[in-house]
């Protein structure tokens, strides 16, 4: 219809579809769906049950995802998610080959990652002036530290009682347990931050945290829960990548900050808080897994993978910035 000012007004709002295709998981679906033809074309193996087989040693990192979604929405960073892994395998390995029960040994890789979230946590949320980068840069340091001088001077250690792990890197039918594990936390995180009080928080404070502390909201508890969570699923996560690799050594879970932190942020999670989607960020996750598996059965360097998901992560920063520059462009040569 038209209004007073003798422009036409749509009273029918954009369609539905249109708004899915168009948004930032509509994309990655989209991209989803072309790397795995891409991969199909570069090898006949590349089929479901070998992807299935491969998945195992890449899926320990989406448990890391998981809370690192929070942390950027929050506005933080954690760059010790791989350290952590690297000591809860280590001291689980070194544990179960001194005759610890198998449930213990569990507990303690979950206990020891927890706790390396919460000193994270604590420190950041007791010198609130430290920027999280730098923090948890010191802290990676000494958690990997504290496995190299746990392991000794051969720096690796190998399960005495693989068999005990090897249950955990079972399967059903051709899909693994971790597989079902992943989806049902992907869910969960999820939901809480989409449908609960809590993740509203969560985008409050990333958005402007001293609004959300006028607000009402605890601001530095909230914090402190969400790196402490990031510790504990570094746990559960060395707990899977043991079940995979018998062993642990110092290079255990190195570059895993890295690659977590690319699938969030290429998931449409933006490094500045405030803004992202844990849909988005699990469909990128297992876009890039599908990508590396892809290019690993090509035999494709894993130099080159790592540049190609350098290159992605990039593009995925310079998007939304190109997107508001071609928009702001548009309502400039609408006024003229």
């Amino acid at each position: 219809m038209a209004g007073k000012s003798g422009r036409t007004i749509s009273a029918a709002p954009e369609k539905a579809w249109k708004t899915t295709i168009f948004s930032w998981e509509g994309i990655m679906v989209c991209i989803f769906l072309a790397v795995n033809i891409l991969c199909m074309c570069l090898s006949p193996n590349y089929q479901l049950k070998n992807v299935l087989r491969e998945m195992p040693k890449y899926l320990a990192e989406i448990f890391l995802m998981f809370p690192m979604v929070y942390i950027l929405i929050l506005g933080d960073i954690d760059l010790t998610v791989g350290a952590t892994v690297c000591l809860a395998a280590s001291l689980g390995c070194l544990a179960s080959n001194a005759g610890l029960p198998m449930i213990l040994v569990l507990v303690l890789m979950l206990v020891v990652g927890t706790v390396c979230g919460f000193v994270n946590g604590l420190v950041l949320t007791k010198f609130t002036e430290l920027p999280p980068m730098i923090v948890t840069l010191a802290t990676q340091i000494i958690f990997r530290g504290i496995a190299e001088i746990a392991l000794g001077s051969g720096g690796s250690v190998s399960l005495a009682d693989y068999k005990s792990f090897k249950v955990l890197a079972g399967k059903v039918g051709i899909v693994p347990y971790i597989f079902f594990l992943v989806i049902i936390i992907g869910i969960i995180f999820a939901v809480v931050l989409a449908k609960t009080t809590f993740g509203r928080k969560l985008y409050a404070i990333g958005s402007n945290s001293v609004a959300a502390e006028y607000a009402g909201i605890h601001v530095q508890k909230i914090r402190l829960i969400v790196f402490t969570i990031t510790g504990l699923m570094a746990g559960l996560g060395a707990i899977f990548l043991t079940s995979v690799l018998y062993g642990a050594n110092t290079t255990t879970g190195q570059g895993f900050e890295l690659d977590v932190i690319a699938m969030a942020v290429f998931g449409g999670v933006s490094t500045a808080g405030g803004k992202g989607k844990m849909a988005g960020a699990m469909i990128s996750a297992f876009t890039i897994v599908c990508l590396r598996i892809g290019l690993g059965l090509v035999n494709v360097n894993a130099q080159v993978i790592l540049i190609i998901l350098g290159v992605l992560l990039i593009l995925a920063v310079m998007l939304p910035n190109i997107v508001t520059m071609v928009k702001n462009q548009k309502k400039t040569a609408a006024r003229r």
